[in-house]
């Protein structure tokens, strides 16, 4: 490298750190999702109702939004940097693996009721999976500070693209080998150790990507031009009071309320509205992260070179709306037509995460971002406690339709009719928050319609 050059001009080094934070979000990613799949199969084996289904799935915000961990973590990563939040949140994602592992693993625990009437599996298995949670959140916001460490002012949209791209492969893989995993030993819990198995060599990923780290920041504090003011907690204060923040938070909150519990049911909806064998069931929603593989890097490259965020997040909003109204519609039942409605999908769900978080580091200052991005997670965790629950009661309350035969054993079947139009109402709401982004964008004059390149 030539004289006074940093370690991030390295375009090699630059791409090979935002590989290794990847490693370990495919890892969470993929964690996350491993019961995705398997509603069925736990409602067979395990005897779950679809209600404690629905509480496991909102577990994994259980703590974030009611004990404000995930506020917390995005003061820490602020005040004591990337490696101590990154190592720290894999620590909390293995450890709460290892619990709910422990707990799908003991069949004596399923005839064991516990609190608000939920089977004392399912408790320790949302214990599990809310610290779980925690550490997955805090990694996404400290990882996304770290893109915006290494690629500010240079290809951030399509780095943060190609992260959330991997991240995803490790949803797709969730989706289409967890019920292999499941269906070949006739159990939940080797798919649960598989995923503790990744999560561990993505801990491991990070690790190494923290030697990177602090030599950067060994070059950045020699660097003048480089440094900025630290963070202090007056910050808070400029942050809650930003309108372009809460603009962006509530339109996360939407819409991912309509994205990733859509994916804990979607496997379900294939079973009971297309008739798909649940054996194969998680293939067509695994076709959504696959989408997002491509489309998330192009959409963000052409955020990086010709700007029009604002455009792409109300596109991909209105997008979303359309998509889930169709899965509403109960003429809609053929498999072929269940595959290409989540190839649509799988671009509105590209469209707006590729503008979106790339438009806070635009509207935030840099050393704000940690508590920002946690300010902005936390909100939407929110939505990702609140919707599980509701759909899971939902389907209990309002949707069984009778019963069917699966793999010999009676289990209820489900009209998705109701919950799916939920999904489609609370995205509308994104339409028009993106809309008033743009609005405000031109007010304030923060660049979301421009490229993020810098020449």
């Amino acid at each position: 490298m030539k004289n006074n050059s940093l370690l991030k001009d390295s375009a090699v080094i630059r791409w090979s750190m935002l590989f290794l934070v990847s490693l370990t979000m495919f890892a969470a990613y993929l964690a996350s999702d491993i019961f995705s799949p398997l509603k069925t199969m736990l409602e067979q084996h395990n005897l779950w109702s679809s209600t404690e289904y629905g509480w496991f799935s909102s577990s994994y915000s259980l703590f974030n939004v009611f004990l404000g961990m995930l506020i917390l973590g995005g003061l820490l990563l602020d005040k004591m940097g990337i490696r101590f939040s990154g190592i720290t949140s894999c620590l909390f994602m293995v450890i709460g693996l290892v619990i709910k592992y422990w707990a799908i693993t003991k069949p004596e625990l399923i005839e064991q009721t516990s609190i608000f009437g939920l089977k004392a599996q399912v408790v320790w298995v949302v214990v599990g999976f809310g610290i779980f949670g925690v550490g997955a959140e805090v990694a996404g916001i400290t990882v996304s500070k770290t893109i915006v460490k290494w690629f500010k002012g240079k290809e951030l949209a399509l780095a943060m693209g190609m992260q959330l791209a991997i991240a995803r492969i490790g949803s797709a893989a969730a989706l289409i080998f967890s019920p292999m995993i499941a269906a070949k030993y006739q159990s939940v819990s080797p798919s649960v150790l598989f995923g503790l198995a990744l999560m561990v060599a993505g801990a491991f990923a990070f690790i190494v990507y923290s030697f990177y780290d602090k030599k950067l920041d060994k070059e950045l504090s020699l660097d003048i031009n480089n440094q900025e003011e630290s963070f202090n907690w007056n910050d808070v204060k400029s942050i809650i009071t930003n309108k372009g923040f809460w603009l962006i938070a509530l339109l996360c909150v939407v819409f991912y309320s309509a994205a990733f519990p859509f994916i804990k049911f979607a496997t379900d909806l294939m079973v009971n509205k297309f008739s798909v064998d649940p054996k194969i069931a998680g293939t067509i929603p695994g076709m959504l992260p696959f989408g997002a593989i491509i489309l998330t890097p192009l959409f963000g490259r052409i955020y990086d070179k010709y700007g029009h965020g604002a455009d792409l997040m109300i596109i991909g909003s209105f997008m979303i709306v359309i998509i889930h109204s169709l899965f509403a519609a109960p003429f809609i039942t053929h498999w072929v037509a269940a595959v290409v409605l989540m190839i649509l999908l799988g671009v509105a769900f590209s469209m707006v995460p590729s503008a979106m978080w790339p438009s806070l580091a635009k509207i935030m200052p840099e050393r704000q971002l940690g508590t920002t991005y946690a300010l902005t997670f936390y909100i939407q965790n929110i939505g990702l406690w609140g919707m599980p629950v509701l759909i899971g009661f939902v389907l209990d309350k309002y949707c069984i339709i009778g019963t069917h035969v699966i793999n010999g054993i009676e289990v209820n079947k489900y009209d998705y009719t109701l919950p799916m139009m939920i999904f489609a109402g609370m995205c509308s709401f994104a339409i028009l928050l993106a809309y008033m982004v743009k609005i405000e964008d031109k007010k304030k004059g923060y660049g979301l319609q421009l490229p993020n390149i810098k020449k």
